[in-house]
């Protein structure tokens, strides 16, 4: 059972069109990442729809799962193993496939950066692996949640469609992020071409939302903590990155319509019209959520483990035309992260 306030909006306020809840009927799904924001909140949105979706978690820890999912409605299985070792081994069956599994935290990139451009590749491989093969009278349906990375640096703020590219820098450690997105997304247009897999890429923007980890270190965690605690918001860089933000919801519903309505070998920006902000900006909206109660200060720090400076203003076209639209604007977005995280800081107190 869900505790947090704000998490139960969210997940009760959900909803997706009536043809497309009627495709997920009865259906299975297995999503990689369960336990993360997305993963988590992908999982928790399609159960409250109450369309008898089952799902299948593998997960590093099944006990971790099945308390953060109990009280649910529909059936779960949480299996704890390897991920690659459990696509190439299971003989559980599906219908879809959301692989959200991935790393966040942009020190370990960059301490860990064979893992870090390893991991999507070989998980990916795994996957679709699995779905070429059980792909006999209905085809096993996957959705990689790639990123904005995948761009690289881009030096003006133009628009980016699916078809721009950006430079990244191969010296860099903490390119293997971006560069393991590229080829895990590769390997999904190669095996939609090769083997008819209906494999799908989702270019996901800056992502959250009610349910991030109390610990989480990313600006938008830290710019909350901040409003919440009545401290001056601290810039470790000159906040020059600028790029669109999405609710996490609002996520889930554009893996959806990826999922059902996308084509095959295709990828998708996910990143809602008006947001598009640099980091910056970002701690002034935050600050305006504070009453302007707060200041910020700009104290860059080297090797934060921080991306290099880029501008990308994601352009959602291609997605919004299979239908997906976002509820929320950016000044609601952060409302909702700062109220969710004042109510965990309550339950510590």
């Amino acid at each position: 059972m869900v505790s947090n306030k704000i998490v139960r909006e969210d997940i009760e306020s959900f909803s997706l069109p009536r043809e497309l809840a009627e495709q997920l009927r009865g259906k299975t799904i297995i999503v990689t990442g369960a336990t993360g924001l997305v993963g988590s909140t992908f999982v928790r949105c399609i159960d409250a729809l109450k369309i008898g979706v089952k799902f299948i978690l593998p997960v590093r820890n099944a006990d971790k799962a099945k308390a953060m999912f109990s009280g649910s409605s529909t059936e779960i299985t949480a299996v704890e193993q390897d991920l690659c070792d459990f696509f190439r081994t299971t003989a559980l069956k599906c219908d879809y496939i959301i692989h959200c599994a991935s790393p966040t935290d942009g020190r370990y990139m960059c301490e860990h950066p064979a893992d870090t451009f390893m991991l999507p590749i070989d998980s990916t491989h795994a996957i679709l692996e699995y779905a070429r093969l059980h792909s006999n009278g209905n085809k096993v349906g996957v959705v990689f949640l790639s990123s904005i990375e995948y761009y690289g640096q881009m030096s003006s703020c133009e628009p980016v469609t699916e078809s721009t590219q950006g430079h990244i820098d191969r010296q860099s450690p903490r390119s293997s992020y971006a560069l393991g997105k590229q080829a895990a997304e590769y390997l999904c247009y190669c095996y939609a071409k090769q083997y008819g897999v209906a494999a799908k890429s989702a270019r996901l923007t800056q992502t959250f939302g009610a349910g991030i980890p109390r610990n989480d270190n990313r600006v938008f965690a830290q710019f909350a903590r901040s409003v919440i605690e009545g401290k001056d918001i601290v810039l470790h860089t000159h906040g020059k990155s600028s790029k669109p933000y999405c609710y996490s919801t609002d996520c889930v519903s554009a893996l959806v319509y990826i999922l059902l309505k996308g084509e095959n070998g295709e990828a998708y920006n996910i990143a809602p019209p008006g947001t598009f902000v640099s980091v910056l900006q970002l701690a002034h909206l935050f600050r305006e959520c504070s009453g302007n109660s707060i200041d910020i200060r700009v104290e860059p720090l080297e090797h934060s483990g921080y991306a290099p400076d880029t501008l990308v203003n994601l352009n959602s076209d291609k997605l919004q035309a299979l239908g997906w639209s976002p509820r929320y604007s950016l000044p609601e977005m952060i409302d909702r992260l700062v109220a969710y995280l004042r109510s965990e800081n309550s339950k510590k107190s």
